[in-house]
């Protein structure tokens, strides 16, 4: 029986890269200039995940400023004073807030699906930022003339629109980032935040026929930017079974970052459905240290423990480099992660049976 295997989306940008994208911010780079170097970077991407023997791929998140920020690239209604996410080692991230309405993404997913296909005939999955994350934008005191209902009917439509997209540019699969999950505990341990959450992402799901939820994931994680996390501190217990609730085919679930992944692991047994996968994290991206195809192997059999091999897949624990600035691990590293990941899974799938 083999075990699926998938990244989470993003990879490190390379310095070059990273470079040509502030000299563009800064006007000192032409657009098609820089669309050059994003089609290198991408093809280059999909070439070092076909070297993995990935059976599914991604375009890296290369030409994203963020995993979270796409959507809003080009809006001029934003305040940058928004949300401050504290990370363990210090540094934060601040996400901007709405001015005015009425709320439309400037940008959608599927064109990254399109640019990916052009270089690779793997199935390309996509990640997507969450409506849940994009509720965030909405200030606490409200915009006059444009209450929070209607914002919340524009961010669902947005939303699934944005999924949409990706779908009709040929995605396999399309991976919904809901990092804030386990924030949300953080924020309010009451969890009424996380039910508010869930219900916005749900909403979005209802758009999409029963087939199609199928291809949909959910990613969560405790954040992993510059190796440091914003929500590692919150026990992955109190999360699970709300988390669950999601109506989607497919779970990706960091766990090799976990002190002890038992006890999760055995709570998302319990709240399974038949029809639903769990793809669980044997890559931990927050250490620098390259995973043996040992080591993957042992933590899948530890996950396959509670979770039926036919329900059970791998992933890394989060994307690489979620934003365009995080410099600590290089590709290198990255796709060296990636191939443990390949090997260890298809090692634990011939040890399984």
């Amino acid at each position: 029986m083999s075990i699926p295997t998938e990244p989470v989306g993003s990879v490190p940008r390379s310095p070059e890269l990273q470079a040509a994208m502030a000299a563009h911010a800064a006007g000192e780079l032409s657009s098609d200039a820089l669309d050059e170097l994003f089609d290198a970077a991408v093809a280059d991407t999909l070439a070092r995940f076909e070297a993995t023997r990935s059976p599914v791929v991604s375009d890296g998140e290369q030409t994203k400023s963020s995993f979270a920020t796409y959507p809003l690239e080009g809006m001029t209604s934003l305040s940058p004073d928004g949300v401050v996410i504290p990370f363990a080692d210090g540094h934060e991230r601040q996400l901007p807030v709405l001015t005015a309405g009425p709320f439309v993404y400037q940008n959608q997913a599927g064109p990254y699906v399109e640019r990916a296909k052009r270089f690779t005939t793997l199935p390309v999955k996509q990640a997507v930022i969450s409506a849940s994350a994009m509720g965030l934008l909405y200030p606490q005191e409200g915009i006059a003339g444009y209450d929070q209902e209607q914002f919340i009917d524009d961010l669902v439509a947005q939303s699934a629109a944005d999924i949409r997209s990706c779908f009709d540019a040929g995605a396999d699969s399309v991976q919904v980032d809901f990092t804030e999950a386990r924030l949300a505990l953080k924020l309010d341990p009451s969890g009424a935040v996380l039910q508010q959450f869930i219900q916005l992402n749900n909403a979005v799901f209802s758009r999409f026929s029963t087939d199609e939820r199928q291809r949909i994931g959910v990613h969560t994680c405790p954040g992993g930017d510059h190796d440091s996390t914003h929500s590692a501190d919150v026990p992955y217990t109190d999360l699970i079974p709300a988390f669950m609730t999601l109506d989607c085919g497919r779970f990706f679930m960091q766990m090799a970052s976990e002190a002890d992944p038992s006890p999760a692991l055995a709570l998302v047994a319990e709240h399974l459905k038949p029809n639903q996968r769990v793809y669980v994290g044997v890559i931990d991206v927050c250490d620098e240290e390259i995973e043996s195809a040992e080591t993957v192997c042992d933590r899948v059999k530890a996950a396959a423990e509670h979770i039926p091999v036919a329900q059970l897949g791998t992933t890394d624990d989060c994307g690489f480099s979620p934003f365009s600035d995080d410099v600590v691990t290089s590709r290198d590293t990255a796709f060296a992660k990636i191939a443990a990941r390949v090997e260890g899974t298809e090692l634990a799938a011939e040890q399984l049976g």
